[in-house]
């Protein structure tokens, strides 16, 4: 299972916050590119990178800093935030990196998902946050109708091949993930999902590993010192 360090950029800061709330952050770096050089010195193979102010406005604002963490390292980097259409899409291939992640567009715009899964196949991933069960959108600030599963359900018939999974009532909370909700997404889709939200403990990382997840993102606890990358990596990864 790929374990992978997250760097949620906001206002050109490495910050996290608490269930999603931009009114409840936490800035743990001034540069996002020296904290990404950071994990991947520790080993991280991969990175993801949110850019939480494109999340949040509907277009992606922290491009320059995701230019140069996806060139400057040596390692595949994923980034979601504020992607709307293609052209976004594309913007950040040029800038070096390895997928793109939709979640709101996922919802609004079933016709760019299809596109991008026909010009782009496995680099594209589909994010599902979820509060309560039900996809929220637009920097998770609001909720739909629409559950997890059925969205994922939709998403693989527009060709859609991974998915990333976050409860954001556990994210940045250093609590333990969503393992029922996670087990039930693995269970209904046979996909790959990466699991996110909630990992605070290695034994969090050893049991989305034996629930079948591709792969987990961590973050908070990365930053608290609960997790040590290096060790989970050569333990669990």
């Amino acid at each position: 299972m790929e374990i992978i360090p997250a760097i949620d950029i906001r206002a050109g800061q490495c910050v996290r916050l608490y269930q999603g709330d931009y009114a409840a952050e936490t800035v743990y770096s001034y540069n996002p590119v020296s904290k990404a050089h950071e994990w991947v010195s520790q080993g991280a193979t991969r990175l993801h990178v949110v850019d939480l102010d494109g999340a949040a406005c509907g277009k992606i604002v922290n491009l320059d800093i995701i230019r140069e963490i996806a060139q400057g390292l040596l390692v595949p980097v994923q980034v979601g935030g504020g992607v709307r259409s293609i052209e976004d899409i594309e913007s950040l291939f040029k800038a070096g990196v390895d997928r793109v992640i939709l979640g709101t567009s996922a919802v609004e715009n079933h016709e760019l998902v299809k596109e991008a899964c026909h010009r782009f196949n496995d680099s594209i991933i589909v994010g599902i946050d979820a509060r309560d069960g039900k996809v929220a959108i637009r920097g998770w600030q609001q909720c739909t109708g629409v559950t997890a599963v059925s969205l994922a359900r939709d998403m693989i018939r527009l060709g859609v091949r991974r998915f990333i999974y976050t409860d954001i009532s556990r994210d940045g909370t250093l609590t333990e993930p969503n393992f029922c909700a996670v087990y039930e997404l693995l269970d209904s889709i046979r996909t790959p999902v990466i699991a996110s939200g909630g990992v605070s403990r290695p034994i969090h990382l050893k049991v989305l590993k034996q629930l079948g997840a591709e792969g987990a993102i961590v973050g908070k606890a990365l930053y608290t010192g609960d997790i040590n990358l290096k060790q989970v990596l050569d333990n669990i990864g």
